[in-house]
């Protein structure tokens, strides 16, 4: 497997450094990424959460609540969506046949419409809760306006599958390759859930937002930034969980992280880490394509 790294569309939540703890003032915003994974396989591509779409940055105001525009200001460049960057990167957004969600938070779910032939993975619990749409913040941060694809949801419970060092998976998913791992980490929502990819070397874990600042996986001394902690409380539908799999996830660092490589969805210095490239920079513009080899159908 070949994965590449996508920041698809920042956000730039109010409070500037107590968010991103960067060089700006508090009263300037904060700058933090949408973190996919796009991943070849021999036969199609996957992607793995889909950052915000093209649907939004065209009308953002009928797609998004007026809450989180104002709250995290999304930087709405077409060239940043996940479809673009794939176009661009030279591959065929048709052969995108799977979608594999951390969790339906609108910045996650938001390019789903961009991929119409994509099957799409995710939690039974994170599926129906969303579909819910039980409180105020439910509704303003599950969104069905982008869920035009929802007859192609295929849904999985947790605790069927085998052990991942430690943590429960899911079943297999369903015709895609042993090698992408759903894990349930609840706490964030009621179906949150983490994605490992075995790139042969190493596991990669996309951990979603189980966290949001990259101190807090620092395994002696974890912490995070005053105004990312005060988010995550906001946002958190099990507070006890959630807290419990930030534990897990450090103690899986401490104990396999020659073998495990954990990021979440929004930290800059992750992203920037493993990208090899400024979260500002859309993949085409910084990375060196060979010409792939093409698929059986649909490459360009």
């Amino acid at each position: 497997m070949h994965v590449h790294h996508l920041n698809c569309i920042s956000t730039c939540p109010l409070g500037g450094s107590l968010m991103d703890h960067g060089p700006g003032s508090v009263i300037q915003r904060g700058h933090l990424t949408n973190h996919c994974l796009l991943i070849e396989t021999n036969q199609e591509l996957v992607l793995i959460d889909t950052g915000l779409g093209t649907r939004d940055v065209e009308n953002p105001q009928g797609r998004l609540s007026s809450f989180f525009l104002s709250l995290v200001s999304p930087e709405f460049r077409l060239e940043m969506t996940a479809l673009e960057q794939i176009k661009q990167m030279g591959f065929d957004p048709r052969d995108v046949r799977h979608i594999v969600l951390t969790h339906l938070d609108f910045d996650h779910a938001g390019g789903l419409d961009d991929f119409p032939q994509a099957t799409v993975h995710m939690m039974r619990s994170e599926r129906d809760s969303a579909v819910k749409q039980e409180t105020w913040l439910d509704r303003q941060r599950f969104r069905p306006q982008q869920w035009s694809t929802q007859d192609q949801w295929k849904v999985y419970d947790a605790g069927e599958g085998e052990s991942w060092f430690g943590f429960n998976r899911v079943q297999q998913l369903e015709g895609i390759s042993s090698d992408i791992v759903l894990l349930p980490l609840l706490g964030h929502t009621l179906g949150h859930a983490g994605v490992a990819v075995n790139t042969g070397s190493k596991w990669l874990l996309q951990a979603g937002d189980a966290y949001f600042y990259h101190q807090e996986m620092n395994v002696l001394n974890p912490h995070c930034t005053p105004g990312l902690n005060l988010y995550q409380i906001m946002m958190e539908k099990d507070r006890k969980a959630r807290l419990w799999n930030q534990d897990r996830l450090r103690e899986l660092k401490r104990t396999h992280s020659e073998e495990v490589e954990i990021f979440c969805a929004h930290d800059v210095v992750e992203f920037e880490k493993l990208s090899g490239r400024s979260a500002e920079v859309p993949a085409e513009k910084i990375l060196k394509w060979e010409k792939p080899k093409p698929f059986q159908e649909g490459r360009l």
